[in-house]
């Protein structure tokens, strides 16, 4: 009884609409426990894995732990035996969302996007559709010509193109780069409406803002607004809490992997699954899908030039270092954590905004084949995963009225961090190496040679 209405009911409702079936959530809640005891802990993974329910936090069954915090979204038709059951088991819940489809609903946009353009032009305060991303990169590109230039990146599996915008002040100057991905993860909208923002911003205070001059003057900025289109897409036409991409395993039974799962980094080792109708299916090995395979050769072309990598998720206001495999710190650890800290103050000082800083396996849960690790095993050595707005309160659809205040919180810490840089590897217009990132980069390379015997 349990398993039958698990697997009918775990995905959400059905819907026809006017060219396809679109999942619905109605009167799904999302439940926030803190289990107390093992045995609590022990039932709640039995309950989810029976009703095979949606894990938000942590992601997998076997993190659950006792004193941390479980997310789960309980589909419509078992809210009460789910309910009835925790009640059982002396396990206290509060209901964090009610009603999972009406703030899907709420985070729509109202008209498309002929009907709302404002006089400004683009409405960076709400969520965009993959095609109006498209044109608004074709549209920066032409607006600001003298610094943008839009360049191919890759296909995805199913062939569309992944582009990303370089913003690079021409100069004779010996320049660095920053990097920035966004949307890894479908259903995490305010992650591609952040790299938009960041864009626009730079754009339009590069001529008067003294530090973003500065910034431009060494360092430029590579952007890629959307990492895992196929998913995006899917997320918007189809299931709007679909995660990863869209590859088919198995021969068409389940669809997608977790990109950010599926990097060279301790590839399958922990916090993953094998099962490819899991949310953090690893893939079928390490850059297994053509959307990591793009970023990550072309990050590795670029790696000696690359100074910071930024990976934009959502959500729990978290700054992640590296790593996520292994509680063992980075060679830079101490410089990892000072520089997220400097960040994660200057963010809370604009709303008050708290956020936590730490590696993933220490602040959140253990995982493998993150962008993250791989860019700073590969010898970049500012590498950090940031985790937006909220804390679970609306989750992964977080309302549009949030969108200004994430964005504008958010560039104030990374701006800091582009700030470190900047003053780190730059003096008077020249790169300097200072000892700890030559010792970092003698050290990866002497274990990266190592480990390829």
């Amino acid at each position: 009884m349990w398993l039958s209405l698990g697997i009918i009911f775990s995905l959400g409702i059905l819907i026809p609409g006017k060219f396809s079936l679109k999942l619905q959530y109605d009167r799904d809640q999302v439940l926030h426990i803190v289990p107390e005891t093992i045995q609590q802990v022990h039932h709640l993974q039995l309950l989810c894995s029976t009703f095979m329910l949606d894990l938000w936090k942590p992601l997998l069954p076997e993190d659950i732990r006792a004193g941390e915090d479980l997310h789960i979204r309980v589909p419509a038709p078992l809210v009460q035996e789910v309910k009835e059951s925790l009640a059982q088991h002396m396990i206290s819940h509060r209901v964090l969302i009610p009603d999972v489809q009406k703030l899907v609903d709420q985070s729509m946009p109202r008209e498309k996007s002929s009907h709302r353009e404002v006089s400004g032009g683009y409405v960076y305060t709400e969520y965009h559709p993959m095609e109006e991303i498209y044109q608004w990169m074709t549209q920066i590109q032409k607006n600001n010509s003298e610094l943008v230039t839009q360049h191919i990146l890759g296909k995805t599996f199913e062939n569309r193109t992944m582009y990303y915008l370089q913003i690079s002040q021409p100069s004779n100057k010996t320049k660095k780069i920053i990097w920035m991905d966004c949307g890894i993860h479908a259903r995490e909208w305010i992650s591609p409406a952040f790299c938009q923002w960041f864009v626009k911003e730079i754009l339009q205070n590069y001529k008067t803002d003294p530090k973003i001059s500065r910034f431009l003057q060494n360092l430029d900025f590579y952007v890629l607004p959307v990492l895992n289109i196929d998913g995006y897409i899917y997320s918007w036409e189809k299931d709007r809490l679909w995660r990863k991409s869209r590859s088919p395993y198995e021969n068409g039974t389940c669809y997608g992997t977790d990109l950010n799962r599926n990097f060279n980094s301790s590839w399958g080792s922990v916090g993953v699954s094998f099962n490819c109708s899991s949310d953090v299916f690893c893939g079928s090995g390490p850059e297994s899908e053509p959307e990591t395979r793009a970023v990550a050769q072309f990050i590795r072309n670029k790696k000696s030039d690359i100074l910071c990598y930024l990976t934009i998720h959502s959500y729990g206001q978290l700054i992640l270092t590296p790593y996520g495999s292994t509680t063992t710190p980075p060679s830079n650890n101490e410089e990892l954590m000072q520089v997220a800290k400097e960040a994660a103050a200057a963010l809370t000082g604009k709303y008050g905004t708290s956020y936590k800083v730490g590696s993933t396996a220490l602040i959140l849960y253990s995982n493998s084949g993150s962008s993250r690790d791989w860019a700073h095993t590969i010898g970049i050595p500012l590498s950090y995963t940031f985790e937006l707005r909220d804390t679970g309160t609306h989750g992964f659809v977080l309302p549009t009225d949030q969108i200004q205040p994430t964005c504008e919180e958010t560039m104030l810490a990374v701006t800091t961090i582009i700030d470190y840089v900047d003053k780190k590897y730059f003096t008077n217009g020249d790169v300097v190496l200072t000892s700890s990132s030559l010792g970092l980069s003698l050290c990866l390379s002497i274990v990266l040679t190592w480990s390829a015997f």
